[in-house]
């Protein structure tokens, strides 16, 4: 394993055991999955250079712009909830409540 793969499987189980063991704040949560989908990016990106294609693929785009759709909804929900509930906390949201 090359020390470019050890990096990006680190950052996305770091990122996932953030998301995982640190669910106080929905920014934290937030957070958490936008590095994991950034890593899945740079992963995504650097697969063709690392097998030779010469044909650039259109996955990472892709992945990038539901990424930035998820980064878009995630923020609408934070400013909902802080209007609603007065903060960000998670164990404040329940959806049985809704």
């Amino acid at each position: 394993m090359s020390l470019l793969h050890l990096c990006f499987y680190s950052s996305y189980t770091l990122s996932s055991l953030g998301l995982a063991f640190h669910r106080t704040h929905l920014i934290s949560a937030l957070l958490c999955l936008e590095s994991m989908m950034l890593s899945m990016y740079i992963a995504l990106s650097t697969w063709p250079v690392e097998n030779q294609v010469t044909s650039p693929t259109l996955v990472p785009i892709l992945m990038l712009t539901f990424s930035a759709c998820e980064a878009g909804t995630g923020l609408a929900m934070l400013v909902a909830s802080t209007r609603t509930h007065g903060s960000d906390h998670l164990h404040n949201l329940n959806l049985l409540q809704c």
